[in-house]
């Protein structure tokens, strides 16, 4: 039954930590959570919960699922040296539905525009909480990561080395963890829509190569021309069209709420270089050359 995985997964990974305890192996476990996801089903004693509505019913029951996991690393004396990382892979569907949750006064996007599938910041920005209590200082770092940053950061962490081959957009975010926050990691980032549209981002500067959403919210892609444009959620622009490229400076207007392409074409043509020379090397990493898996097209 479906309202039976969160709560099935939740006590296989008890067991989990519990039989690692017992041996002698490092602990490695990976729970990727069917919560809180489409279909909405709450377990039993969690509907009604929240008093908003069954989703945040189940934001509710994720939360007591994780807490459970960090409650048994503590119990079982792993909770030290044991790296805790909890984080979501992209922003919160429409499925959600945003109008009941604003009523209530909670907007699961805050303070940025769009949703899941957008190229918005709504639709990438994500939480990131981590604890490593042995070898991590409390901390609260401003720097740009990926969920790809995954795989170098823990090659580094096991001092394995990486071919050229291998995780060509992943970066190491150890030397963040140590307290290193004096120059950025990462060059840039590049984002992507669920229609296929591109975004970099480097420092503040973010470019969008697509007139409108490129996923669910307005203005949707080929929403004008159809005549089908959906109502806006409440951190969403209600433009009726976005010129063919989109340019935001994020440490102004965070909500991408004033496009700026027309002022900076400088800016315009240096990040579209750098996404340039991403693709027709197959990286965003140091290192030689490597092929693209399938072709790459920049605009739609």
């Amino acid at each position: 039954r479906g309202e039976d995985v969160l709560p099935t997964l939740t006590q296989n990974a008890l067991k989990v930590i519990a039989d690692a305890a017992q041996g002698q192996q490092p602990l490695f476990l990976y729970m990727p959570l069917n919560s809180p996801h489409t279909p909405i089903l709450p377990s039993q004693e969690w509907q009604g919960k929240s008093g908003i509505s069954l989703y945040a019913d189940f934001v509710m029951q994720t939360d007591h699922a994780i807490g459970q996991v960090v409650s048994a690393l503590e119990k079982h004396g792993l909770a030290e040296d044991t790296l805790l990382i909890v984080t979501s892979d992209n922003g919160c569907s429409p499925s959600a539905d945003y109008p009941t949750l604003a009523k209530a006064g909670h907007n699961p996007s805050h303070i940025y525009r769009g949703t899941k599938a957008d190229i918005f910041e709504g639709g990438h920005r994500v939480p990131f909480l981590l604890q490593w209590p042995a070898r991590v200082k409390p901390a609260v770092s401003h720097q740009t990561l990926c969920l790809t940053d995954f795989f170098a950061t823990t090659a580094a962490i096991l001092e394995v080395p990486l071919p050229d081959t291998a995780a060509e957009d992943s970066i190491s975010f150890l030397p963040i963890l140590h307290g290193q926050q004096d120059k950025p990691q990462r060059e840039a980032i590049v984002h992507h829509s669920i229609n296929g549209s591109f975004s970099i981002r480097q420092g503040h500067w973010k470019l969008e190569l697509c007139p409108d959403s490129g996923g669910w919210s307005d203005p949707r892609p080929g929403a004008k021309a159809k005549g089908k444009a959906k109502k806006a959620q409440p951190t969403q622009s209600t433009q009726p069209s976005l010129p063919p490229i989109q340019l935001y400076d994020l440490s102004t207007d965070i909500s991408e709420q004033h496009n700026v392409q027309a002022q900076h074409p400088d800016i315009v043509a240096r990040l579209t270089t750098l996404l340039e020379k991403y693709v027709s090397e197959g990286r965003s990493t140091p290192g030689s050359p490597q092929k693209n898996a399938v072709e790459v097209k920049l605009r739609k």
